[in-house]
């Protein structure tokens, strides 16, 4: 049986290199086609030479000088240093893209790489945002299949398997609460970059990491179920879960409810998307009574999660609004994690941007090409920065 092509964007990060532990695995069903990194050249290299990896894409030009001269001698490697290559990659569909880069910088190569794949695994929560109707009509288009990597969304897509989705009535996600579930309000101020990165049950990137301490990744996650499960904003809630092992609750319009539960590792999400038509085994650990008869769930407090307000100003309607809110935020985060503001002003900068009469009016604005986000994204940054900085 020939071994089935597969192609990883953004194969240096934390969900990268966990699909590549799993391939390793199962070297004789796999072959990775192409692996992608922005920066780290080392690690891409070494990634390519283990797994024998024909092409490589690496999109900063210091780097991709640096990579370009470690290899000029070895004729095995195609190097490229932009997503617009892809043509020059792929003959034909390919069986399996993980696209895992993070930010809007994922947005582009995400919906470049749609028309190569029959099967696309998203953990890229910014391209699902702000661009899931320029996304979803590439899927249809292309007879692309599309799962969520998120474990949330994950857990969702997998609870709705043979299950009609009209028959939903309500989805509930959890949220750890991240490092400051129970400190003090009135410490917030005193937060230090080191404490917001210190999150309680998983390992991130950084990015990630304090977006998990504001809580805005939740409301972010909010938006993905919106658009990816076609339900109203009203009909998702958030439940505090400090445990982090159920990952969603879905109730049904018949009353039935199904808890979806797995141990706090982005490994089991990961390993079913790419094996997830397949009866393949992963190892776990067996059913935590414990922690099921202690899940202690609760709804999230706003005065210690402010982001949490942001549920009341999105539109019914995807908009450009969800890209000003993302631009915002990266843009702020990135600030905090150069320490040049605090980590308060993180939501502090950005409800005061987003409430302006100039960016509430892209509520009414629907993205129609992917120029649309990316002129966008940049002129907040660019508003943000002579503001703050």
């Amino acid at each position: 049986m020939p071994k089935k092509k597969i192609a990883i964007l953004g194969s240096t990060g934390s969900i990268g290199k966990t699909l590549l532990k799993i391939v390793e695995r199962d070297k004789k069903s796999f072959e990775i086609v192409l692996l992608s990194a922005e920066k780290n050249h080392n690690e891409l290299l070494k990634q390519a030479k283990k797994f024998k990896v024909k092409n490589l894409v690496i999109t900063n030009n210091k780097s991709f000088e640096i990579l370009k001269n470690k290899i000029k001698k070895n004729k095995s490697i195609n190097l490229f240093n932009n997503y617009y290559s892809f043509k020059k990659i792929f003959k034909k569909k390919i069986y399996y893209v993980m696209s895992s880069i993070s930010g809007i910088d994922g947005l582009l190569p995400t919906l470049k790489i749609i028309k190569y794949t029959n099967n696309i695994a998203i953990a890229n929560k910014e391209s699902i945002i702000i661009a899931w109707n320029l996304i979803s009509k590439e899927l249809k288009k292309n007879k692309t299949n599309f799962i969520p990597v998120d474990s949330e969304h994950f857990s969702i897509w997998y609870g709705l398997s043979n299950s009609n989705y009209n028959n939903l009535d309500k989805i509930y996600l959890t949220a750890s609460g991240g490092p400051f579930a129970n400190l003090p309000i009135k410490n917030f101020k005193k937060i230090k970059l080191r404490q917001a990165l210190n999150h309680p049950n998983w390992t991130m990137g950084k990015k990630i990491s304090i977006d998990s301490a504001t809580m805005i990744n939740k409301i972010y996650e909010v938006i993905e179920a919106k658009n990816i499960f076609n339900i109203n904003y009203k009909n998702i809630k958030i439940l505090l879960h400090p445990n982090s092992y159920v990952h969603s609750i879905l109730q049904f319009k018949n009353g039935l409810i199904k808890v979806i539960a797995h141990d706090t590792t982005m490994r089991i999400p990961i390993f079913n998307t790419i094996y997830f038509n397949q009866d393949k085994i992963i190892r776990s650990n067996n059913l935590n009574l414990d922690i099921l008869n202690n899940l202690k769930l609760k709804k999230p407090d706003a005065k210690r999660y402010p982001m949490i307000k942001l549920l009341k100003l999105l539109p019914i309607k995807s908009s450009l609004f969800e890209t000003v809110i993302v631009s915002a935020n990266d843009c702020l985060v990135e600030l905090f994690l150069k320490k040049k503001i605090g980590f308060l002003n993180i939501q502090k900068e950005l409800f005061k941007l987003i409430r302006s009469k100039e960016f509430i009016n892209y509520k009414k604005k629907v993205p129609k090409k992917l120029e649309d986000i990316l002129n966008l994204n940049n002129y907040v940054r660019l508003k943000l920065l002579k503001k703050v900085v």
